[in-house]
């Protein structure tokens, strides 16, 4: 007897419900399949794809080398191989998204075999946190208390006993450094020692003191059980301030499931009548960090060059875009979604709504960044911008945010004025009102 183990955003062995049923049901008989899905790959930019790629090869490198990818339609890819081993039924990790809940119909519908769910990406999956009226959560407050109160289970082992069936599959990557369950587990660690001052330091881009961990909940090397058990054992108001954002990750997730339209479309109807501007050359102007405002642009070039933007930098491009440049947050967002090695829909999209104020629970649109304000509150000596805008290095100290008063010939200048950009979007507002 065989089962099938179908990893998707649980790349791990350690605390894996899924790999532990798949265990049992197969009596220690497990087949490990990953498949490429095209129409994920390739919506996907090269640092998600590069991360992917060296996630699975870490992954197979735990599982003696067992990991069998293929490439092609998953309601194609694992029936076939699950018929290749006679499975007895098919493991997987619910999704809750809506393409992926879309994609486990199709295959469920063209196996042989049980697919079996057992837990999923998050703590509490989406849809347990009620209120008492048996409705979901509309505000993150609320959520969060009744998040609490719910609770979930301790972290689970490794299975201890697997035999890994071989089959066929694509060739992986020479290397996985970087990425995976066990690099994962160890930046974690490291990170411990320092989140006591998360809560002082996580908007301070210059001092690139977040953890980073956004890479690894993404692709499930680590799940947020795991950490929510270390957070426990530490007593810290940045302790504190972390599981809230575990749990704000959770709540867009829940906001996601209810809401599948909400990957594209306002939460609140009333935004659909807002006037916005199409994409032209002042959307390409902030994709390439061309802006003329340092702070939007340092962090645009960070996510051209790494893939990763700071959470507080997040904020202010994409009130840029939406209040100051005019364009719809959908635009950036799939910018965001093709760009970052972090990209998930769920949080992508519900943060974009958030800064937007067409969410569920979102900002006032009335709350405008002003771009250099907040350079000059958040990153004070200009060390963020001298960073990823080599233009503005020559520079001292504060000086980085307002270019144009010191002298910059190699920088472009500012493409809107944000007074009077800002009092556009608020009469634009007005009208939807």
């Amino acid at each position: 007897m065989t089962a099938v183990m179908w990893f998707r955003r649980d790349l791990r062995l350690a605390d894996n419900p899924a790999l532990l049923d798949a265990v049992a049901a197969g009596d220690g008989r497990v087949l490990g399949v990953f498949a490429v899905d095209p129409l994920l790959w390739d919506r996907s930019g090269d640092p998600r794809r590069d991360h992917l790629a060296a996630s699975l090869r870490s992954l197979s490198e735990a599982m003696g080398g067992r990991l069998v990818v293929r490439r092609g339609d998953p309601a194609t890819v694992v029936p076939a191989l699950a018929d290749e081993v006679g499975a007895a039924s098919v493991h997987i990790s619910a999704d809750y998204g809506p393409y992926g809940q879309q994609r486990d119909q199709e295959v469920e519908a063209s196996l042989k075999c049980p697919l079996r769910r057992t837990g999923s990406p998050y703590a509490v999956a989406p849809g347990r946190v009620l209120n008492q009226q048996g409705r979901s959560y509309q505000v993150f407050t609320p959520y969060f208390k009744a998040w609490l109160a719910h609770g979930w289970r301790q972290p689970v082992e490794a299975p201890a006993d697997v035999t890994w069936v071989k089959s066929s599959g694509e060739e992986l990557p020479s290397s996985g450094d970087g990425a995976g369950e066990r690099a994962a587990l160890e930046h974690w660690k490291a990170y411990l020692e320092d989140v006591a001052a998360y809560d002082d330091e996580r908007d301070r881009p210059d001092l690139d003191s977040t953890s980073r961990m956004s890479v690894p909940l993404k692709y499930g090397e680590i799940h947020p059980r795991t950490m929510l058990a270390d957070l426990a054992r530490r007593r810290s108001v940045g302790a504190e301030a972390y599981r809230r954002e575990l749990a704000w990750r959770e709540f867009c997730a829940d906001l996601l499931a209810r809401n599948p339209q909400a990957a594209w479309k306002p939460l609140r109807p009333e935004f659909d009548k807002m006037q916005y501007e199409e994409p032209g050359e002042l959307f390409e102007a902030w994709c390439a960090g061309r802006t003329g405002f340092p702070l939007v642009d340092a962090g645009m070039r960070q996510l051209a060059e790494t893939g990763f933007v700071h959470n507080r930098v997040r904020m202010v491009v994409a009130s840029f875009l939406v209040k100051d440049l005019h364009v719809h947050w959908r635009f950036g967002a799939r910018w965001f979604m093709r760009s970052l090695r972090d990209g998930d829909l769920a949080s992508n999209s519900l943060n974009w709504q958030w800064v937007a104020g067409c969410g569920a629970d979102a900002a006032p649109y009335f709350r405008i960044f002003n771009p250099v304000s907040q350079g000059q509150k958040f990153d004070p000596d200009g060390e963020y911008i001298r960073r990823w805008v080599p233009e503005l290095r020559h520079l001292d100290g504060k000086a980085a945010h307002e270019p144009w008063r010191y002298g910059a010939d190699a920088y472009p200048a500012p493409i809107v004025d944000h007074s009077e950009a800002r009092a556009e979007a608020l009469r634009r507002y007005a009208a939807i009102r």
